[in-house]
């Protein structure tokens, strides 16, 4: 190999190394900013829920407040040490349902509490919101996914490719 070779792959290499950590540096930035705000961080364990809208907006969710076999409310988690309501992220938002226990398969039982349970609103097809009820079956409103809240939310129609997140 030449000189002048040996010298072009050299010079590739460093273009490409600075190129990936000039690509890459604005993005930790943004990641670090996002994580930094407490209204953005994912939902944590002890977080309790709150309204998403309406007179009790901001309000804690009770197990009483969930119709029997719904439909469900929109809510937000919020950190009970802090009082900071999560609501930053959209990808945040949840939806909580009280089914009668002896419906519910036996994974949902598994994360029910009470006969409540909990879901990401945030479609897995394009994470549109999960905002709709229609015969016991949670809907998308961007493209009428919809998911089975009995049966750990699996996929009953439409394009999600998987169900919601417990």
């Amino acid at each position: 190999m030449t000189r002048k070779a040996v010298y072009t792959q050299d010079r590739r290499a460093m273009l490409k190394g600075a190129l990936g950590v000039g690509l890459t540096v604005p993005l930790i930035g943004t990641a670090a900013a996002a994580t930094a705000d407490p209204k953005k961080a994912r939902p944590q364990a002890g977080d309790q829920f709150v309204f998403f809208s309406g007179e009790r907006k901001g309000e804690i969710v009770m197990v009483e407040d969930l119709p029997l076999g719904g439909p469900q409310i929109l809510a937000y988690p919020k950190d009970p040490q802090t009082d900071t309501v999560r609501d930053g992220s959209r990808l945040n938002q949840v939806v909580l349902i009280r089914l009668d226990e002896q419906d519910m398969s036996e994974e949902t039982r598994a994360n029910a509490a009470e006969g409540a349970v909990a879901y990401s609103a945030a479609c897995t097809h394009q994470a549109c919101p999960v905002s709709m009820w229609e015969n016991s079956v949670l809907y998308c409103s961007c493209h009428g996914s919809q998911f089975d809240p009995k049966d750990n939310a699996e996929v009953v129609g439409g394009p999600a490719p998987r169900r919601l997140a417990a």
